[in-house]
């Protein structure tokens, strides 16, 4: 959090509790229809005393909602007027202005269960900092989704991850990360890597690793932020308990735009987690095709799906 933010403004209908305990910080950028339903979630969660709204540019029609909706609920605090600056520092941004001892990150198109938000902050008795907690992220019909729980993110199981060889090939199966068919834990547990669609901080777990890495702009903030506290001493926990249904692909962006972020934030990933020279230029060399992957993704998927 040590870049300087456009300046922005902050719109609420009253006072915050003195002493919140839980803020849900969710950054939008042209979520799409998705938005209303993922609010009325947050809203509908007692547990939940502060609800900061990152609005990094919305459609004319979302920016009266949201502004309607930071004049009239007192929970809410809507945060605009700085533009596009990326998830990260979006999501650090909202984090500055939030006060709650536990901050939850939620995507715009996640929809909280009702026991999502009391498992997480009950889990958290009794941890080390840093703890990072990920929820149990599901999809509409009920099943875990996949990336919800993970293994390292390497260049080699991202590449093979990419192309679908780790699920295609049965000799690469054993680089395979997503772990949503294994057996569900029966309590939290320790993880490499879980989602950015839906986990919690302690105040104290983010202010210790200094909030999100601002240099990436959209994806893998999440997977440097595990590793980050990791590398620290901490953990990363997956909650089975804490259940979200997250929609997935609500983005009015083109996809291909997405997985260009998506590419160039897991290129600059290994390059900075690179250890030694070796690594370092391997993991330079392999960016070039870690981005052709990324943007080729989406074809890849269409042409699968249709095989």
């Amino acid at each position: 959090m040590n870049s300087i933010l456009p300046s922005f403004t902050v719109l609420a209908a009253g006072a915050r509790p003195a002493k919140p305990l839980v803020s849900v910080v969710m950054v939008v950028y042209w979520t799409g229809e998705a938005l209303v339903e993922s609010i009325r979630h947050v809203l509908a969660e007692p547990m939940v005393d502060e609800f900061v709204i990152v609005d990094n540019g919305s459609p004319p029609e979302d920016v009266d909602m949201l502004r309607a909706l930071g004049l009239t609920e007192p929970r809410v605090q809507l945060v605009q007027g700085h533009g596009n600056v990326g998830f990260a520092k979006g999501a650090n941004l909202g984090a500055s202005v939030a006060q709650g001892e536990y901050l939850i990150f939620l995507n715009p198109d996640a929809n909280l269960q009702p026991d999502c938000v009391p498992s997480m902050v009950s889990a958290f008795r009794g941890q080390p900092v840093p703890t990072v907690m990920g929820a149990r992220v599901m999809n509409i019909d009920g099943t875990e989704q996949r990336g919800g729980r993970r293994g390292e993110v390497t260049p080699v199981t991202t590449l093979l991850s990419l192309s679908q060889l780790s699920q295609k090939v049965a000799r690469f199966k054993r680089f395979e990360i997503h772990r949503e068919h294994e057996p569900l834990p029966a309590e939290p547990t320790q993880m490499p890597t879980i989602s950015g669609a839906c986990f919690a901080l302690r105040r104290a777990d983010f202010d210790f690793l200094a909030g999100f890495d601002e240099g990436y702009f959209l994806h893998v903030e999440d997977v440097d932020l595990c590793w980050r506290a990791r590398q620290a001493g901490g953990q990363v926990l997956f909650h089975p308990n804490a259940r979200v249904i997250h929609l997935g692909h609500t983005s009015l962006e083109h996809p291909v735009k997405v997985e260009f972020h998506k590419g160039v934030g897991l290129a600059r990933y290994f390059i900075k987690r690179a250890d030694n020279i070796q690594r370092y230029v391997l993991a330079v060399m392999l960016a070039p095709l870690i981005l052709g992957l990324s943007v080729c993704r989406p074809a890849i998927n269409a042409r699968l799906r249709k095989g």
